[in-house]
C-alpha cells in the first residue's frame, strides 16, 4: 500500500499544473459541470461541515466555500494541495487542505453531514477499505457522492500496464461494482447519474437501460446515503 500511495502522490503531484490549468473548464462547462450542482442538492450548507476527499487542485472545495460551505479537503498529492491553499488564499477564503490517504482519516467518526470524492475512490489500493473509512466519517443519515471513471474514461489508462504485471495506481473496479460494493457496505442508493463523452447523443444515452448507460458512461456519479 505504501508503495502504490508513494506512486500515486507523485503521478499527481506531476500532473498538478496542467490539472489546475483545466479546472474551471472541468468544473465548470466539461465532464464534471453536473457535480456540484447534484451535491448541493443533497446536501445543503447549513446540515454541517463536508469533506473534499481526493481534492485536487482545490477548486469544488472553492466552489462549495464561496456557497456557504464548511470545507475541508484532503489530497495525497502535496502539490495539488499548494494549490489548492493558493487557490484559497487567492480567493479570500479559509478553506483547511491537508496531505493524506482517504482511506485512513485523521478525523474523529461522524464528523461530516457530506462528502464529495470524485475519481479517487479508484485510485486507492482498496477501494473497500476506502468506502469503510468514507462511510465512518458520515453522521448518520449523511451523504456520499462519488464519481467512478466508466468504462470509455481516457483516465483509465493509468491501470493498463497491469497487463505487463506492472504496479500500477489504478483499479479496474466499474461503476456498477463500486455501486454494489457501496450497497453491502452501510450505503443505500439515492440517485445515479451517467455523464458521457461528447458525441454521445442524450436521446439515444437517456433511453438505455441503467447497465447500458454505465457502460457508456465517461464518469458515473452515485449519491449515497449512510444507513
Amino acid at each position: 500500500m505504501r508503495d502504490w500511495n508513494e506512486k500515486t502522490a507523485k503521478t499527481f503531484d506531476h500532473m498538478a499544473e496542467e490539472w489546475s490549468r483545466k479546472s474551471d473548464n472541468m468544473w465548470e462547462t466539461g465532464s464534471r459541470k453536473t457535480i456540484l450542482p447534484l451535491f448541493m442538492r443533497h446536501v445543503p450548507p447549513m446540515f454541517g461541515p463536508v469533506l473534499d476527499a481526493g481534492c485536487g487542485d482545490g477548486y469544488a472545495s472553492w466552489r462549495l466555500a464561496t456557497d456557504g460551505y464548511q470545507v475541508e479537503g484532503v489530497d495525497i498529492a502535496g502539490e495539488m494541495i499548494r494549490l489548492a491553499q493558493q487557490r484559497a488564499e487567492k480567493m479570500g477564503f479559509k478553506i483547511r487542505f491537508q496531505t493524506g490517504d482517504i482511506s485512513n482519516l485523521p478525523f474523529a467518526d461522524q464528523t461530516f453531514a457530506g462528502i464529495l470524492s470524485i475519481n479517487v475512490i479508484e485510485f486507492t489500493p482498496s477501494p473497500l477499505k476506502t468506502l469503510r473509512e468514507l462511510h465512518r466519517l458520515l453522521r448518520p443519515g449523511g451523504v456520499l457522492v462519488a464519481g467512478i471513471l466508466g468504462p470509455t474514461a481516457g483516465p483509465r489508462g493509468h491501470s493498463y500496464r497491469r497487463l505487463y504485471d506492472e504496479t500500477t495506481i489504478q483499479n479496474t473496479m466499474m461503476p456498477w461494482e463500486a455501486k454494489q460494493l457501496a450497497i453491502e457496505n452501510g450505503f443505500e442508493l439515492l440517485e445515479e447519474e451517467p455523464v458521457y463523452k461528447e458525441g454521445v447523443p442524450s436521446e439515444l444515452a437517456d433511453r438505455l437501460p441503467v447497465d447500458l448507460q454505465e457502460a457508456l458512461s465517461f464518469l458515473t456519479l452515485f449519491v449515497l446515503r449512510k444507513k
